[in-house]
Protein backbone atom coordinates (compact mmCIF):
# COMPACT_ATOMS: atom_id res chain seq x y z
CA UNK A 1 0.00 0.00 0.00
CA UNK A 2 1.28 3.36 -0.80
CA UNK A 3 0.84 5.90 1.95
CA UNK A 4 2.58 8.57 0.41
CA UNK A 5 5.57 8.92 1.66
CA UNK A 6 8.71 7.57 -0.51
CA UNK A 7 10.64 5.11 0.42
CA UNK A 8 14.66 5.47 0.56
CA UNK A 9 15.41 4.04 -2.58
CA UNK A 10 12.91 5.78 -4.11
CA UNK A 11 14.55 9.17 -2.70
CA UNK A 12 17.77 8.03 -3.75
CA UNK A 13 16.88 7.81 -7.32
CA UNK A 14 15.18 11.28 -7.31
CA UNK A 15 18.61 12.81 -6.18
CA UNK A 16 20.47 10.71 -8.94
CA UNK A 17 18.50 11.96 -11.47
CA UNK A 18 19.07 15.70 -10.13
CA UNK A 19 22.86 14.97 -9.96
CA UNK A 20 22.45 13.35 -13.64
CA UNK A 21 20.84 17.33 -14.67
CA UNK A 22 23.56 19.19 -12.92
CA UNK A 23 25.85 17.30 -14.54
CA UNK A 24 24.64 18.49 -17.74
CA UNK A 25 24.23 21.83 -16.59
CA UNK A 26 27.82 22.16 -15.39
CA UNK A 27 29.20 20.51 -18.30
CA UNK A 28 27.28 22.00 -20.99
CA UNK A 29 26.80 18.27 -22.33
CA UNK A 30 27.96 14.99 -21.12
CA UNK A 31 27.99 11.23 -22.38
CA UNK A 32 27.09 8.82 -20.45
CA UNK A 33 30.71 7.95 -19.48
CA UNK A 34 31.41 11.46 -18.04
CA UNK A 35 28.48 11.56 -15.88
CA UNK A 36 29.01 7.50 -14.73
CA UNK A 37 32.77 9.20 -13.56
CA UNK A 38 31.03 12.58 -12.33
CA UNK A 39 28.65 10.71 -10.28
CA UNK A 40 30.90 7.38 -9.63
CA UNK A 41 28.66 4.96 -10.93
CA UNK A 42 28.59 2.50 -13.62
CA UNK A 43 28.28 3.52 -17.05
CA UNK A 44 25.39 1.39 -18.16
CA UNK A 45 23.38 3.08 -14.68
CA UNK A 46 24.47 6.98 -16.05
CA UNK A 47 23.01 5.58 -19.52
CA UNK A 48 19.96 4.80 -18.09
CA UNK A 49 19.06 8.00 -16.23
CA UNK A 50 19.87 9.74 -19.42
CA UNK A 51 18.11 7.93 -21.55
CA UNK A 52 14.98 8.61 -18.63
CA UNK A 53 15.64 12.03 -19.06
CA UNK A 54 15.73 11.38 -22.61
CA UNK A 55 12.46 10.31 -22.77
CA UNK A 56 10.26 12.84 -20.50
CA UNK A 57 11.74 15.18 -22.46
CA UNK A 58 14.38 17.10 -20.33
CA UNK A 59 17.37 15.76 -22.24
CA UNK A 60 18.14 15.58 -25.55
CA UNK A 61 21.09 13.47 -27.55
CA UNK A 62 22.89 14.73 -30.14
CA UNK A 63 24.78 12.18 -30.97
CA UNK A 64 26.03 10.19 -27.91
CA UNK A 65 26.20 14.05 -26.29
CA UNK A 66 23.50 14.07 -23.60
CA UNK A 67 22.28 17.89 -23.00
CA UNK A 68 19.41 19.88 -21.14
CA UNK A 69 16.60 20.75 -22.91
CA UNK A 70 14.27 24.17 -23.35
CA UNK A 71 11.79 22.41 -21.33
CA UNK A 72 13.78 23.74 -18.53
CA UNK A 73 13.98 26.92 -20.48
CA UNK A 74 10.58 27.07 -20.62
CA UNK A 75 9.82 26.13 -16.67
CA UNK A 76 12.12 28.98 -15.89
CA UNK A 77 10.44 31.51 -17.84
CA UNK A 78 7.24 30.49 -16.42
CA UNK A 79 8.65 30.51 -12.90
CA UNK A 80 9.95 33.70 -13.40
CA UNK A 81 6.68 35.79 -15.18
CA UNK A 82 4.43 34.19 -12.73
CA UNK A 83 6.23 35.93 -9.88
CA UNK A 84 4.09 39.06 -8.63
CA UNK A 85 7.11 41.30 -7.52
CA UNK A 86 9.01 40.33 -11.00
CA UNK A 87 5.81 41.32 -12.89
CA UNK A 88 5.25 44.67 -10.42
CA UNK A 89 9.25 45.53 -11.49
CA UNK A 90 9.74 44.67 -14.62
CA UNK A 91 8.87 47.90 -16.10
CA UNK A 92 11.29 50.13 -13.66
CA UNK A 93 14.43 47.56 -14.27
CA UNK A 94 13.99 48.21 -17.81
CA UNK A 95 13.31 52.37 -16.85
CA UNK A 96 16.41 52.05 -14.71
CA UNK A 97 18.60 50.64 -17.48
CA UNK A 98 17.81 53.26 -19.95
CA UNK A 99 18.09 56.21 -17.82
CA UNK A 100 21.00 54.96 -15.47
CA UNK A 101 22.97 53.32 -18.61
CA UNK A 102 24.13 51.04 -15.32
CA UNK A 103 23.00 47.39 -14.55
CA UNK A 104 19.84 47.39 -12.46
CA UNK A 105 18.83 44.06 -10.91
CA UNK A 106 16.01 42.61 -8.85
CA UNK A 107 17.04 39.97 -6.67
CA UNK A 108 15.15 37.60 -3.91
CA UNK A 109 16.21 35.12 -1.45
CA UNK A 110 15.33 31.58 -1.85
CA UNK A 111 16.86 28.82 0.88
CA UNK A 112 19.89 31.23 2.32
CA UNK A 113 20.84 32.59 -1.41
CA UNK A 114 20.49 35.56 -3.37
CA UNK A 115 18.67 35.12 -6.39
CA UNK A 116 18.86 37.32 -9.69
CA UNK A 117 14.79 36.99 -10.42
CA UNK A 118 15.66 39.74 -13.41
CA UNK A 119 17.98 42.30 -14.64
CA UNK A 120 19.09 44.44 -17.98
CA UNK A 121 22.14 46.08 -18.61
CA UNK A 122 21.86 49.64 -20.01
CA UNK A 123 24.58 51.32 -22.55
CA UNK A 124 27.62 51.17 -20.40
CA UNK A 125 27.15 48.56 -17.80
CA UNK A 126 29.56 46.44 -16.73
CA UNK A 127 29.66 42.90 -18.35
CA UNK A 128 29.53 40.36 -15.61
CA UNK A 129 28.13 37.42 -17.18
CA UNK A 130 24.99 37.31 -14.57
CA UNK A 131 22.08 36.14 -15.58
CA UNK A 132 18.37 35.67 -14.26
CA UNK A 133 18.54 32.66 -11.92
CA UNK A 134 21.77 33.05 -11.06
CA UNK A 135 22.62 32.48 -7.03
CA UNK A 136 24.66 34.38 -4.59
CA UNK A 137 25.51 34.02 -0.75
CA UNK A 138 23.50 37.12 0.43
CA UNK A 139 26.03 38.21 2.51
CA UNK A 140 28.61 39.17 -0.82
CA UNK A 141 26.14 41.42 -2.21
CA UNK A 142 24.69 44.85 -1.41
CA UNK A 143 21.24 43.07 -2.24
CA UNK A 144 21.64 40.27 -0.02
CA UNK A 145 22.85 42.48 2.91
CA UNK A 146 19.33 44.70 2.46
CA UNK A 147 17.47 41.34 2.54
CA UNK A 148 19.70 39.67 5.49
CA UNK A 149 18.82 43.14 7.43
CA UNK A 150 15.60 43.16 7.31
CA UNK A 151 15.12 39.16 7.96
CA UNK A 152 14.15 37.78 11.60
CA UNK A 153 16.72 37.07 13.39
CA UNK A 154 16.57 33.30 13.74
CA UNK A 155 17.19 33.02 10.05
CA UNK A 156 19.94 35.42 9.89
CA UNK A 157 21.49 33.02 12.73
CA UNK A 158 20.96 30.34 10.79
CA UNK A 159 22.00 31.68 7.51
CA UNK A 160 25.21 32.76 8.99
CA UNK A 161 25.85 29.53 10.73
CA UNK A 162 26.16 27.91 7.41
CA UNK A 163 29.70 30.15 7.32
CA UNK A 164 30.29 33.32 5.74
CA UNK A 165 32.46 32.12 2.12
CA UNK A 166 35.29 34.63 0.91
CA UNK A 167 34.70 35.31 -2.40
CA UNK A 168 37.29 38.29 -2.52
CA UNK A 169 39.43 39.79 -0.28
CA UNK A 170 37.17 42.49 1.16
CA UNK A 171 34.30 39.95 1.27
CA UNK A 172 32.82 39.95 5.08
CA UNK A 173 33.74 37.13 6.61
CA UNK A 174 33.54 37.30 10.35
CA UNK A 175 29.56 37.09 11.58
CA UNK A 176 29.71 39.93 14.19
CA UNK A 177 31.60 42.38 11.84
CA UNK A 178 28.60 41.45 9.28
CA UNK A 179 25.57 41.65 12.41
CA UNK A 180 26.91 45.45 12.39
CA UNK A 181 26.96 46.22 9.09
CA UNK A 182 23.66 44.61 8.51
CA UNK A 183 22.66 47.10 11.78
CA UNK A 184 24.01 49.76 9.97
CA UNK A 185 22.13 49.02 6.57
CA UNK A 186 18.87 49.14 8.40
CA UNK A 187 19.19 52.04 9.62
CA UNK A 188 20.45 53.96 6.57
CA UNK A 189 18.23 51.90 4.67
CA UNK A 190 20.51 51.10 1.75
CA UNK A 191 23.27 49.46 1.00
CA UNK A 192 26.82 49.68 -0.63
CA UNK A 193 29.55 47.03 -1.55
CA UNK A 194 32.69 47.64 -3.30
CA UNK A 195 34.53 44.94 -4.47
CA UNK A 196 33.30 41.90 -1.89
CA UNK A 197 31.42 39.94 -4.81
CA UNK A 198 33.66 40.97 -7.63
CA UNK A 199 36.92 43.03 -8.15
CA UNK A 200 36.00 45.95 -10.09
CA UNK A 201 32.36 46.03 -9.22
CA UNK A 202 30.40 48.39 -6.71
CA UNK A 203 26.96 47.81 -5.71
CA UNK A 204 23.98 50.27 -4.14
CA UNK A 205 20.95 48.20 -3.24
CA UNK A 206 17.20 49.34 -1.63
CA UNK A 207 15.37 46.45 0.53
CA UNK A 208 11.88 46.08 -1.41
CA UNK A 209 8.96 45.00 0.95
CA UNK A 210 6.21 43.54 -1.31
CA UNK A 211 4.09 42.55 1.51
CA UNK A 212 4.66 41.54 5.50
CA UNK A 213 6.15 38.46 4.52
CA UNK A 214 9.11 39.00 2.02
CA UNK A 215 11.51 41.22 1.58
CA UNK A 216 13.35 41.73 -2.12
CA UNK A 217 16.07 44.06 -3.48
CA UNK A 218 16.55 46.55 -5.98
CA UNK A 219 20.07 47.04 -6.78
CA UNK A 220 22.74 48.88 -9.39
CA UNK A 221 26.14 47.43 -10.17
CA UNK A 222 28.30 49.79 -12.07
CA UNK A 223 32.04 50.01 -11.60
CA UNK A 224 33.95 50.26 -8.42
CA UNK A 225 35.49 53.86 -9.27
CA UNK A 226 31.86 55.41 -10.42
CA UNK A 227 30.46 54.22 -6.84
CA UNK A 228 33.27 55.77 -4.82
CA UNK A 229 32.10 58.92 -6.60
CA UNK A 230 29.27 59.92 -3.47
CA UNK A 231 27.49 62.25 -5.48
CA UNK A 232 26.81 59.48 -8.35
CA UNK A 233 26.13 57.13 -5.88
CA UNK A 234 23.71 59.47 -4.66
CA UNK A 235 21.64 59.59 -8.27
CA UNK A 236 21.77 56.15 -7.93
CA UNK A 237 20.29 55.34 -4.69
CA UNK A 238 18.14 58.05 -5.38
CA UNK A 239 17.00 56.32 -9.02
CA UNK A 240 16.75 53.35 -7.06
CA UNK A 241 14.00 54.82 -4.23
CA UNK A 242 12.02 56.50 -6.81
CA UNK A 243 11.96 52.82 -8.42
CA UNK A 244 10.99 51.26 -5.30
CA UNK A 245 7.92 53.29 -4.97
CA UNK A 246 6.53 52.92 -8.02
CA UNK A 247 7.41 48.92 -7.78
CA UNK A 248 5.57 48.91 -4.12
CA UNK A 249 2.69 51.09 -5.54
CA UNK A 250 1.92 48.89 -8.64
CA UNK A 251 2.42 45.62 -6.57
CA UNK A 252 -0.34 46.62 -3.90
CA UNK A 253 -2.57 47.64 -6.77
CA UNK A 254 -1.44 46.52 -9.64
CA UNK A 255 -0.91 49.88 -11.76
Amino acid sequence: MNDGTMTTPTMQSVERVFEVVEVLWREDGAGPAAVAEALDVHRSTAHGYLRSLEAVGYAVNDGGTYELSYRFLDMGTRLQYRNRVFQAAREEISRLSRETEELPTLVVEEAGSAVILHQRPGANALELGTYSGMRTPLHTTASGKTILAHMPAERVDAILDGGLERVTERTVTDPDRLRKRLATVREDGHAVDVDQQVVGMGTVAVPLHPDDDHVASLAIACPSERIRNESYQDELLGALKESRNRVSIKYQYGR
